[in-house]
């Protein structure tokens, strides 16, 4: 087991020498340990494919690929932290693009808080710089995205979606599961009876043997409950995903790299592309958080996702903005 908090330090400051990337890969292909380590936060933005949403189909053969993570665009602030989210955005984007290297990734995620205030305004201004992805773009949104009853969020990226938000798909042989775990209880996410009936009804059909990737804004397992980083009821989801040999599951919210392997469930919370939050603890309050001038890039970026047929695990690593492609 190891555990890795940079001192209770944000990563700029931490100054450890470590590898955090290449760490992140090996701990997640071993698939065994605990590691905690901190940085910033991202997002993106498209309409969602409904042909491939809340697939019926058996996954298939597995089939090596990679996919995209962002999240916590929020679109719309400007304040000291960030003046400038679309710039930052817009570099995400054209670092998501690369992070495959010469073969692009086959499709993105965003796990939310694309936009600040769920403004139409905002939700245009995203909409238009995710346009700079080169391929298909799914989302789940974040409480930021579901002000007013996410009637704007539910209009521009989550039609064909169930509910107030949730589907699945299947890709080259992984089952993907969109989650809403921002219909909150107090501070904490939620995802709700009816949203856990259907994940039940949802996996019932598949072999233990299929990889399964979850995405969803607020972190499932409880990272820091003082702070309300965690769902309420998501010990009652996992719960679901216990039978499966390959399960990762994606969220951002809290803005900086949290990675937990425990058993076959790898565990892994995006940097934002916005701004960074400080590490659990440090502070009085969770909130945005300003780096010196010339580091905003360093606590900010994406996150890649490898599938490979020889490993039982998928391998996550983390890129930030400053980092060249």
């Amino acid at each position: 087991m190891t555990v890795e908090d940079s001192k209770n330090k944000p990563a700029t400051e931490a100054g450890d020498g470590i590898d955090r990337r290449n760490f992140l890969s090996c701990m997640a292909w071993a698939g065994t340990g605990l590691l905690w380590s901190m940085v910033g936060g991202v997002p993106t933005a498209r309409l969602i494919a409904e042909t491939a949403m809340n697939s019926t189909t058996k996954p298939g053969k597995l089939e090596e690929f990679s996919f995209v993570q962002i999240s916590d665009s929020h679109i719309g602030f400007n304040k000291g932290a960030n003046q400038d989210v679309a710039g930052t955005l817009r570099k995400a984007i054209d670092r998501a693009n690369s992070s495959a290297g010469a073969k692009a990734p086959d499709f993105l995620l965003h796990t939310g808080d694309i936009t600040q205030n769920s403004k139409a305004s905002e939700f245009d201004t995203a909409a238009q710089l995710v346009k700079g992805f080169k391929s298909e773009v799914f989302y789940v949104p974040g409480e930021h995205d579901f002000i007013d009853d996410g009637e704007q969020y539910k209009q521009r990226f989550g039609k064909g979606a169930l509910g107030n938000g949730w589907y699945s798909f299947n890709h080259k042989g992984v089952h993907f599961v969109g989650l809403n775990n921002c219909v909150q209880v107090d501070a904490m996410g939620n995802i709700g009876a009816e949203q856990i009936a259907w994940l039940k009804s949802d996996l019932a059909g598949l072999s233990a043997s299929t990889p399964i990737v979850v995405f969803a804004h607020i972190p499932l397992w409880m990272v820091y409950e003082k702070w309300g980083w965690g769902t309420h009821d998501g010990a009652q989801a996992l719960a679901l995903l216990k039978r499966f040999g390959s399960v990762t599951v994606l969220n951002g919210h809290i803005h900086q790299v949290v990675q937990k392997v425990e058993g076959n469930v790898v565990f892994h919370t995006a940097m934002a592309t916005a701004f960074p939050q400080p590490v659990p603890g440090s502070a009085p309050n969770p909130g945005p958080m300003t780096v010196p001038a010339g580091k905003l890039e360093s606590v900010l970026g994406v996150t890649s996702v490898k599938v490979a047929r020889s490993h039982g695990h998928l391998a996550v690593v983390d890129h930030t903005l400053d980092e060249k492609a």
